[in-house]
């Protein structure tokens, strides 16, 4: 992973759209079975909306069910960063992008194998790179 992005306010609702930004920078949840690319089966890489960092693969890409894309593991240790996370009453693990700092979603341990993971992540904090 290289160097965090570190923007205002100002520069990040410039860069993003009204949905990113909501996501990204404040926290929010797309609506399940709405985004983007939680039907997409297309090879290739899932990186930030953010700042454009590799985050995903589609190799590790499966359906879920759940209504948001969902990947076994990140396409490197690195990539995102864990946090607790007890908004909504609940104790969850949160994902956001290592170099943005980006909410992203969340992780649970109900996913398939090799890893047991399911990295739940909205389409809006992400930007698909088909592979050539």
């Amino acid at each position: 992973m290289t160097d965090k992005i570190q923007l205002t306010d100002a520069e990040w609702r410039e860069r993003l759209s009204p949905d990113q930004y909501r996501v990204l920078r404040q926290g929010g949840t797309e609506r399940a079975f709405t985004g983007a690319y939680e039907q997409n089966k297309a090879a290739g890489e899932y990186v930030c909306a953010g700042c454009g960092e590799p985050l995903f693969s589609s190799e590790t890409k499966y359906n879920s069910g759940s209504g948001w894309p969902s990947y076994y593991q990140p396409l490197a240790s690195d990539a995102v960063e864990e946090l607790r996370d007890t908004s909504h009453g609940m104790v969850r693990v949160e994902v956001r992008c290592a170099k943005c700092e980006g909410h992203l979603g969340h992780v649970f341990p109900d996913g398939p194998q090799p890893t047991g993971l399911r990295y739940c992540i909205n389409s809006a904090s992400l930007d698909f790179k088909p592979k050539e």
